[in-house]
C-alpha cells in the first residue's frame, strides 16, 4: 500500500520537476446557455441558445499539462503548434494562465487551432450556475498534413530539451493521420531518442495509434489494448493482464491498462499488479480523466514512484477529476491527500 509518508514524500519532489509534454494542444471553448432563454430562429425555425457564459481551456494535450501544474510540477515545457487565429491567441492565453513555458509553441499560418466547442446547458437558479448538460459539440479539426517545416521544428524543440526533462508526456489527439503534432516523422524522431535512453520517464497516449509507440511507458484502456492485439475474445481480468504483458514485450517499458472504475493495470518485465479504483459517490464526468492520470503516472515517476505507486496516484487523481462536472478537472496535492485518507479509512 501507498503509504501517507510515502505520498508525501513523492508530492514534496514535485516542486523541483521539469516535465515536457508533447502533443496536440485544443481549445476547450464552453459556452454556457441558459435554456430558459432559448428562441426560435426566425428564418430556419431551429433553435438559438443563448450563450450566458463563455470559458475558455487548454483541452488534450493541454489538460495533461494543466494536471501536472495543478499537481505542484514547478516547470511545464509545452511543445506543439497552434494556428494564426482567433482560437490560436484564446489557446496561447490559456496556457500562459497555467504559466506554461510557451518557447517551443509554435503558430502557423497554415494550420487551424484545434477546437472543440462545447454549448452546454446551466442551471441559472443555482448558484454558480453548475453544467447541467453538454450539448452537440463543434470540432475545429485540421485535415491537411502537418507542414514538414513544422515537423522538423517541433524534433529540434525535442532534441533540444529532452536531457533537461525529468518526464515527458506524448499526446496523440488527433485522429487524421499525419494531421497534428506527432506526426510518423516526428513519433520516429522521438522514439528514436528515447530508445537511446532508456531510464527517461516517458508516457505515450494514442486514440489510434498506441501500437507504434516503441520504447516508451503506454496507457492504453482495456478496449484499445484488445485492439492493438487483434484479441477477438470476450475481456475480463485474466485477458486483460495477459494483454498488458503482452504489450510489455512489444513497448520494453511498463505498461498501464486503465480499467475505468476498476483501477488500473501495471505491467512491468517482472510481474502485472492492479491497483484497485477509487470509489466515488454522486454525478461522474469521465472526461479528461485519463489525461489526469496520465500527468499523475509521469509526475510520481519522475519523483522516484515505482510504477505501482504511480498508478495508485493516477487512480487518487482521476477520482477527484470526474467529480469535476461539465470541465476538464484537476487535481491538486492538498485534494490527492484527503483522498488518500478517504481510501485509506473507507469514507
Amino acid at each position: 500500500m501507498l503509504t501517507p509518508k510515502r505520498l508525501e514524500t513523492l508530492l514534496e519532489t514535485f516542486a523541483g520537476l521539469r516535465i515536457g509534454v508533447v502533443g496536440d494542444f485544443f481549445l476547450d471553448a464552453y459556452f454556457d446557455c441558459d435554456a430558459s432563454l432559448d428562441e426560435k430562429s426566425l428564418e430556419t425555425g431551429r433553435t438559438c441558445y443563448q450563450v450566458v457564459r463563455t470559458r475558455r481551456q487548454a483541452g488534450a494535450a493541454g489538460t495533461v499539462a494543466a494536471n501536472l501544474k495543478a499537481l505542484g510540477v514547478g516547470r511545464v515545457d509545452a511543445v506543439g503548434f497552434c494556428g494564426d487565429d482567433g482560437e490560436g491567441y484564446e489557446l496561447r492565453r490559456a496556457m500562459a494562465a497555467m504559466k506554461l513555458d510557451l518557447t517551443h509553441f509554435f503558430c502557423h499560418p497554415n494550420r487551424f487551432t484545434p477546437t472543440y466547442g462545447k454549448p452546454c446547458y446551466i442551471n441559472a437558479a443555482q448558484r454558480n450556475s453548475p453544467v447541467v448538460i453538454e450539448l452537440e459539440r463543434l470540432d475545429i479539426k485540421n485535415r491537411r498534413p502537418t507542414p514538414v517545416v513544422l515537423q522538423e521544428d517541433i524534433i529540434s524543440s525535442i532534441r533540444a530539451q529532452l536531457d533537461s526533462w525529468d518526464g515527458l508526456v506524448l499526446l496523440d489527439q488527433v485522429s487524421e493521420a499525419n494531421c497534428g503534432v506527432l506526426t510518423s516523422r516526428v513519433r520516429r524522431a522521438v522514439l528514436a531518442e528515447l530508445r537511446r535512453r532508456p531510464d527517461k520517464i516517458a508516457l505515450a497516449d494514442s486514440r489510434e495509434r498506441i501500437h507504434l509507440f516503441k520504447h516508451v511507458m503506454i496507457k492504453p484502456n482495456q478496449f484499445e489494448a484488445v485492439q492493438v492485439l487483434r484479441d477477438r475474445r470476450q475481456t475480463s481480468s485474466m485477458k486483460a493482464a495477459e494483454h498488458a504483458r503482452a504489450l510489455v514485450r512489444q513497448t520494453h517499458r511498463p505498461v498501464f491498462v486503465t480499467l475505468g472504475a476498476k483501477g488500473m493495470l501495471v505491467a512491468t518485465d517482472d510481474q502485472t499488479d492492479r491497483a484497485p479504483g477509487v470509489s466515488v459517490s454522486g454525478p461522474i464526468d469521465p472526461v479528461g480523466a485519463g489525461d489526469a492520470a496520465s500527468a499523475a503516472i509521469v509526475a510520481a515517476m519522475a519523483a522516484g514512484a515505482e510504477a505501482l505507486e504511480a498508478a495508485h496516484i493516477a487512480n487518487l487523481a482521476a477520482s477527484i477529476t470526474v467529480q469535476q462536472i461539465g470541465t476538464t478537472g484537476t487535481a491538486s496535492p492538498a485534494q490527492i491527500r484527503r483522498r488518500h485518507r478517504e481510501a485509506r479509512h473507507g469514507l
